[in-house]
């Protein structure tokens, strides 16, 4: 479902335009499209890929979907792979944001994911002294957007973790708190998987052989390199945390079952 569709000159943006008419945008000086897609159909991808030329195994791997997050450079256009984590009550909702960027384009795809990027699109267009940049300013605000919604889902997974850190001495059964601390644990997963390749990967884009595209944006792309190393550190700090609180809660209930021993040993 194509969501919005907008040319881009000079950090303003020139108007809404058709799909018809994204190619005569494109051979303008200094202009880009922008285009966002949801639960695209392989039609809507094959079509894309008409207009911008994208590459054909990138355009396999946003058909299949279920990549592990990741950016390619193909040629002069870059592909990325983004896993997108939203609550939906006690479980995480994993979706996935495909982008392709060129010098005069970007698409964004995403799938299974609820949250939009209308508010990029605005941020962008209120910023027109950074929209100078183009297509690699577009990217990085989409990729920095992502990587700020990790943040709350993190800290209401620590919060979790305090709520069952105080349960284990509270007398609460011990097999209840070891199903949260694992249910904890796998959603600390969940967020590894997403954070941990993307941080190898956004790395490329403002360290050594930086691709063209992102010449001019470096400093943007190693501030979301920063804020993801700062992710990493805290899942790790988290999971270490899971483990003590699981070996904690392994002796209080062997604590108790020495207790009831004795008990019984002085009954007897």
């Amino acid at each position: 479902m194509l969501i919005n569709c907008a040319a881009y000159q000079n950090g303003k943006k020139l108007g809404d335009i058709r799909r018809d008419e994204i190619h005569d945008y494109l051979s303008r000086p200094g202009c880009f499209v922008w285009v966002a897609l949801k639960d695209a159909t392989a039609e809507e991808l094959d079509g894309m890929q008409r207009q911008f030329g994208l590459h054909e195994l990138a355009v396999e791997d946003a058909h299949h979907g279920h990549q592990r997050p990741k950016i390619e450079e193909y040629g002069d256009s870059l592909f990325a792979v983004l896993h997108t984590i939203e609550p939906e009550g006690d479980e995480l909702l994993i979706g996935e944001l495909n982008i392709f960027v060129g010098t005069n384009y970007v698409l964004s795809v995403r799938n299974r994911s609820e949250q939009g990027f209308a508010s990029v699109r605005e941020r962008s267009e209120h910023e027109p002294h950074l929209l100078k940049h183009g297509s690699a300013f577009v990217f990085y605000a989409l990729i920095d957007t992502v990587v700020d919604r990790y943040f709350p889902v993190l800290d209401a997974v620590e919060d979790e973790l305090e709520s069952v850190e105080s349960r284990i001495f509270d007398g609460t059964p011990g097999r209840e708190n070891i199903e949260a601390l694992y249910a904890i644990k796998q959603k600390l997963i969940v967020l590894k998987h997403a954070v941990g390749p993307l941080h190898e990967a956004v790395g490329r884009l403002y360290g050594g052989r930086v691709p063209a595209i992102c010449t001019h944006t470096q400093d943007y792309f190693r501030d979301v390199g920063d804020h993801l190393l700062r992710l990493n550190q805290s899942i790790d700090s988290l999971r270490d945390m899971v483990i003590t609180a699981l070996s904690v809660n392994l002796s209080m209930i062997t604590i108790g079952e020495n207790e009831t021993v004795k008990r019984l040993a002085a009954y007897a």
